[in-house]
Parts: structure tokens; sequence; C-alpha cells
């Protein structure tokens, strides 16, 4: 990796929310700062959002600075608060660009990141890097919240120095909104390979005894939030398709507003005691539990990347998933996965049960997903591109 000589400099990384609150994006900032701690000093500001959280911590590479009361309403206090805290740092600690190297983070086009916009306008010689990691739908970004979303989103994207993108959609989506094409990267996130590439021979057998299921029961598993975009619904409609299998269970990982819907569906569809509601799982739980299934699915709606795919195909499981968003990038149809039509619970039958019933063709599609993960979505690798990144835009 690239090493900037003489003092290290600060990258003032602005999230809405951080740690233990996670997501991939908050996931990203925590790897690649846990590799690249050693280059860059890394200061955090986000909302508190919660009296639980101290409004001060370091995690791993990253000194965290939390702000507002401790209650979700933090979030639309932090360009605010972001911004008065960021400009006393810079003056306590004499940090003036361009000679103390400072380079602004804005991790994804949200409140936060507002904060870095309010600091760009103020001082245009603070090199500004803005992440897109969004998974909304595009006429959410651009016209949602009575077109403030998308006023916002384009004010934030103009204003960057440089913008890094997880998928070539949201590259797209980027120039859309006014970015310069030779101003944009595409650095996807990645993957933690030893977690996920570990097998858990003993997970099967543990599920399928929790569960009372038989032996030869098939398994899908999905992890998400359980709201709208993520197609968890699709997915229980299609288990109840006919001919109705017992064999055939589902287990949703993950919590969300749609969790109470999403099991009353289940009922009405009769099919309640197949579909098995796990909860929110920490990252070595989940590991766990891909080794107990035989196939992922997410029939998403919209997706900015999806890294749960990429999990799921490190730990060797072949995934489904539909050709939005930033999924295409990895996920190539009978290749390193399947892609089925968005809200169509008959294809998603039809490529579940080709895949939990034709071994063959399930160990060849999970194995080429599995070597995709492992050889082009490793952190270190993301970590070595984003230094590049650091490094073009504070300069040696």
């Amino acid at each position: 990796m690239i090493k900037p000589s003489g003092a290290r400099p600060k990258i003032l990384v602005f999230s809405t929310v951080y740690l233990p609150m996670i997501g991939g994006a908050e996931l990203a900032i925590h790897e690649i700062a846990k590799l690249l701690c050693d280059r860059y000093d890394f200061i955090l500001f986000t909302a508190r959002m919660s009296s639980a959280f101290p409004a001060r911590e370091r995690i791993g590479g990253v000194e965290v600075r939390r702000l507002g009361f401790g209650f979700s309403f933090d979030k639309y206090l932090v360009p605010f608060l972001g911004y008065w805290n960021a400009r006393r740092l810079m003056r306590a600690s004499s940090l003036q660009p361009p000679a103390s190297r400072i380079l602004m983070w804005g991790m994804m086009a949200s409140y936060a990141t507002i904060a870095a916009y309010f600091l760009k306008r103020r001082n245009r010689a603070i090199p500004f890097l803005l992440t897109l990691q969004e998974g909304d739908p595009e006429e959410y970004l651009f016209h949602g919240r009575w077109g403030l979303m998308g006023w916002w989103f384009k004010k934030i994207v103009r204003s960057a120095d440089r913008i890094q993108t997880i998928s070539f959609y949201l590259r797209r989506v980027a120039e859309k909104a006014g970015a310069l094409s030779d101003r944009v990267d595409v650095v996807p996130n990645g993957v933690d390979v030893g977690r996920f590439g570990k097998a858990h021979p003993e997970a099967r057998k543990e599920f399928y005894g929790r569960f009372e299921l038989p032996p030869n029961a098939k398994i899908v598993i999905t992890a998400s939030r359980l709201v709208p975009k993520n197609g968890v619904d699709t997915l229980i409609r299609a288990l109840a398709l006919p001919p109705k299998n017992h064999r055939e269970h589902a287990m949703i990982a993950g919590t969300g507003f749609q969790e109470t819907s999403l099991k009353a569906l289940a009922r009405e569809l009769e099919i309640e005691k197949r579909v098995h509601f796990l909860g929110d799982l920490d990252h070595d739980e989940l590991a766990r539990w891909y080794s107990a299934a035989h196939v992922f699915a997410r029939p998403s709606r919209s997706e900015g990347l999806g890294s749960a795919f990429l999990e799921a195909m490190a730990a060797g499981l072949p995934a489904i998933g539909t050709a939005v968003g930033g999924i295409p990038d990895f996920l190539k149809h009978n290749e390193t996965g399947v892609l089925v039509k968005v809200d169509d619970p008959h294809d998603l039958a039809y490529q579940l049960r080709h895949l939990f019933y034709d071994a063959d063709f399930r160990a060849r599609v999970a194995e080429t997903g599995r070597a995709l993960a492992r050889d082009h979505y490793s952190w270190d690798g993301v970590a070595n591109k984003m230094n590049g990144i650091f490094y073009r835009l504070i300069g040696a």
C-alpha cells in the first residue's frame, strides 16, 4: 500500500449512525479503518441515537464522537452538531488545510454528511470524499420526502471532490445527480472471507433439532432488514406455492418494521411452521446459520450492492437475487448465482427448487460464487483501493 510520508493525515468521517448499529456502510468504515489506522487518524462524527452509547470511545481504528442527547431525534441534529464539533476540533488542533493534510469522508448522502457539505462550503481547500452506499430506489433518492431528498442528494454529490460508489449502478446514479464521470471510483464493499468461509458442520444438525425438521429438509436463508425493498414477502409467497413441500423451510435473519406483517403473511398462507424468524444476528452467528442452509435468497426490489449476498457466497451458498441496483455487478445468472424476476414468487419458487434438488447444479454455482467472493471482494483489496483514493486527495 501507499504510505504517506511525515505526520499522519486526519480523516474526519461523517456517518449518521455507527457501531454497534451496523449495516454495510458502518461495516465498511470499521474494516477500512482497521486496516489503514497505521497510516491515518480516523475521527468519526455520528448521531448518538441512544443514551446507552458513550459520547466518546475508540472502536478499532476509529475515534468515535457521538453527538446529541441519546435519542433517535439526534440524526436531525447531527448536520449542525457535526459541523460545529468538526470546526471546533480543527481550531483546537490547529488543523488548517492544506499543510495539516485533512480529508473529510462522508458516508452516504445522509444527515451527517450535510455537516461535511457545510464545512466544504466554508473552506474549499479541504478535500471532500463522498461514499455512496444507498440501497433505496432511484425514485426515492431523487424525489423522496417531497423532493427534499433529491435536492440535498444533488447538493452533496456536486460538492464532493471525489465520489466512491460501491457499484456501477450507484456510479450511474451519481452521474445523473451531476457528478463528473472522471471523479467517480467504483470500489465495492468487502467480505470477511476468513469468518464466512469457515465451515460449521454442526450448525445444520443444531438447526434441524431446534425446529424439529426432518433429516431431508431443504433450507433457504435470507438476511436483511425486514423492509419492503428487500422482498422478504416474495420469498414467503414462493415457499407457499404448490406443490407445497413440507421439507422446504426458510430462515429469516434480521428485524424491521415489516416483521409483524411478514409473520402474519406466513400464517395467512398456512406455512408459519416452515418460516423461522431468527432476529438480529451478529456476523459470527450469521456465518454459522449459513452453514445450516442450502441456498441464500434475497429477491430485492432495490439494492446498492448487497453485501449479504457476498457473505453468503463466501460461505459456500448459491445465491438467488434480482437484476436490480448493484447485484448484476457480481451475480451472473447460472454462473455465480441465479437471477429471478422482481416481485415474481413463481419464478423464485422454480429457481429455489432447481437449486434444492439438483445437487450438481447447486454445487457448481456455489463454488463459482465462493471463488468470486474470495478472489475479488476481500477487505484487504478494498482497503488498498481506498488508500489510493485517500492518498490522491490528501497528497504526499
